[in-house]
C-alpha cells in the first residue's frame, strides 16, 4: 500500500505518528516475544488475541501489523454497520 506515492509500501501519511516500538527476534521455532514494556503500553495480556494483517507490493509481503481482535471487531462493525442497515 503506497500511501503517499513515494514507493514505500508502509510510508506514514503526512501528520500521522509512526515509530519503531521494539525490535524482536524470531527463534528457531518461529516464535517471538513482545517486550514487556510494549505489552503494558498496548494493554496486551495473556490470552489476548491479535489479528495479523499483511500488505503486499509487487507480489511480496512488505508490511505486517498486529491489531487487538477487539479493536478490529469494533473497526469492522463501524464500517459494515451502516452498510448493513442500508441493505436491510
Amino acid at each position: 500500500m503506497d500511501t503517499i506515492g513515494n514507493g514505500d509500501c508502509c510510508s506514514p501519511e503526512a501528520g500521522s505518528c509512526c515509530r519503531v516500538e521494539a525490535l524482536v527476534s524470531i527463534d528457531e521455532r518461529g516464535q517471538m516475544v513482545l517486550p514487556k514494556e510494549l505489552r503494558e503500553k498496548v494493554g496486551i495480556r495473556p490470552g489476548d488475541k491479535l489479528a495479523l494483517t499483511t500488505w503486499e507490493r509487487d507480489g511480496r509481503v512488505c508490511c505486517i501489523t498486529m491489531t487487538k481482535v477487539e479493536e478490529l471487531t469494533d473497526m469492522v462493525k463501524a464500517t459494515l454497520g451502516p452498510v448493513m442497515r442500508d441493505i436491510l
